[in-house]
């Protein structure tokens, strides 16, 4: 569900990032036919490539599997697992590599990061004020 949640963050300002000359490539945990259905569901504008052994998660050093599940049932989770819900959004079929927390990065033409957000739980996303604050520099 909070996979979810970010997604339909990302494709309501997808407009404004675009406007900024940037666009968006989301990379999640399942497979091509998740991937297919998730973009469907969620109505996704942007690329949706799928990461099935993790290795991308591994480069970017996204934390996944055991500390992540230990970090699954705390406050700010339960928190966020409300605000998800308020906002619509529902866990479906759970893809591969479930544990795996989410990042956000933006990154400029010659690989230049110019924006990194590790989320610190599964309820965690970048906050998309900075996320466009940083398609400024």
């Amino acid at each position: 569900m909070f996979c979810r949640e970010h997604a339909a963050q990302l494709r309501d300002v997808y407009s404004d990032i675009t406007a900024a000359g940037a666009d968006v490539i989301a990379i999640g945990t399942g497979n091509m036919m998740y991937a297919k259905s998730f973009v469907a569901d969620e109505k996704v504008p942007f690329m949706v490539l799928v990461d099935e052994d993790g290795a991308a998660a591994e480069v970017a050093s996204v934390t996944g599997g055991a500390k992540a599940f230990l970090k699954l049932f705390t406050p700010s989770v339960l928190s966020a697992g409300k605000r998800a819900r308020k906002a619509g959004h529902s866990q479906h079929k759970i893809g591969a590599r479930s544990m795996q927390l989410g990042a956000t990065f933006v990154i400029a033409p010659g690989n230049k990061v110019l924006y990194r957000h590790l989320d610190s739980d599964v309820g965690d996303h970048a906050p998309l004020a900075d996320v466009l604050a940083s398609l400024k520099n």
